[in-house]
């Protein structure tokens, strides 16, 4: 965290956890890691408070089921509803991305309602208390692929600290008409001096290339008309550099054995880490909501660690929102975006359940 606070930083990892191996990405580990500890978690909170530890089992498919689809239907419904509704088959192809996390968390409020009805000895809110500890841990997670996968990005920070996000980019490189052998975008350290305070921001891209049958004036000359293209042209560059058009291209071509690496002097747009804010947040609440349970356990009154999680997730969701780019383009628009619109009833019903919870107040311990 300290180098974002002091100066950016030029992100570009491989989304993948292993090179040469696509199908198993961040996104996806991290993802299923929430689900297993938080399996963890639950047989933990059931065998402290003297519950059947078998029934998370149960509970843990119920979880898995309603968040998958409450997540996507909720963003074919609140984001791209017409997108999704004309062509309905694209709903089910949620490995090209697409989830909300408002839809998550209403349809795992109805599943464990569910799942409450048919288990006997363990109310609604009891349940619900417990699983929204182990939520906002996984809700950490899933922010952390989310950065690993380079989305759900912010805004321009308007100064020389922040995020450069330069995968998007990469791969546009990488479709260049050259046989390339890699790419590598980085922040050049003898290029302080050009650092303005305006958040345009330094960035070098070294790129090798197979010399194959290309003399060096040859694919020069192919390099520098491709590449201008590639940093101006295309939505994602607009969107993370800061390439002017009219400038001829700053490259440097050199000669190593059987390569040619051409390193590009161009500029990034340093943008807020908002998906760190967020991972950040949610861990914080979940080591709160942790700690409570720690300290009262059963004495807790149903409904207040719901109602915690809902005002300070969905509380700190409507404040990142506002350092966070527009998902769609009909939010442009509009004052809030749906993010932070979704937000507001379930803060609003965080504070009618902790009200009622407080009311009640805390059971005296048992001898």
């Amino acid at each position: 965290m300290l180098s974002f606070i002091l100066n950016y930083v030029v992100w570009d990892p491989n989304p993948a956890v292993f090179a040469g191996f696509e199908r198993l990405r961040w996104y996806s580990l991290l993802f299923a890691l929430g689900f297993i500890i938080s399996q963890q978690f639950m047989v933990y909170f059931f065998k402290k408070e003297g519950h059947n530890e078998a029934l998370v089992d149960k509970l843990t498919i119920y979880m898995v089921l309603a968040t998958i689809i409450g997540a996507r239907l909720g963003h074919v419904l609140f984001y791209e509803p017409e997108k999704y509704l004309s062509n309905p088959i694209d709903i089910l192809k949620v490995w090209e991305g697409g989830l909300a996390s408002h839809g998550a968390a209403i349809a795992i409020l109805f599943a464990l309602w569910l799942y409450a009805k048919k288990t006997p000895g363990q109310s609604y809110l009891w349940v619900v208390d417990r699983i929204v500890i182990v939520t906002a841990m996984t809700g950490a997670l899933i922010r952390f692929g989310n950065l690993m996968n380079s989305e759900i990005g912010g805004k321009d920070t308007g100064t020389d600290t922040g995020i450069v996000y330069m995968r998007d980019t990469e791969e546009v490189l990488e479709s260049l008409r050259v046989p390339i052998e890699s790419i590598d975008a980085y922040k050049p350290e003898d290029r302080q001096n050009e650092l303005t305070g305006n958040g345009i921001v330094p960035v070098n891209i070294d790129i090798v290339i197979n010399k194959g049958n290309f003399t060096k004036e040859t694919l020069e000359s192919t390099l520098r008309s491709d590449i201008k293209y590639a940093l101006t042209q295309f939505n994602s560059s607009k969107k993370y550099l800061a390439e002017e058009v009219e400038t001829p291209l700053n490259l440097t071509l050199t000669e190593e054995s059987n390569q040619y690496v051409a390193t590009v002097k161009t500029f990034g747009r340093a943008k807020h880490p908002t998906q760190i804010y967020e991972s950040i947040s949610y861990f914080i609440i979940f080591l709160i909501l942790l700690s409570i349970w720690i300290k009262y356990k059963e004495r807790v009154p149903e409904g207040l660690l719901l109602g915690l999680f809902l005002i300070s997730v969905f509380g700190m969701r409507f404040v990142w929102e506002f350092f966070k780019e527009n998902q769609v383009e009909f939010e442009e628009t509009m004052q809030f975006n749906m993010g932070q619109i979704l937000s507001i009833p379930l803060v609003i019903a965080g504070v009618l359940l902790v009200l009622r919870a407080l009311k009640k107040g805390i059971p005296a311990k048992e001898n």
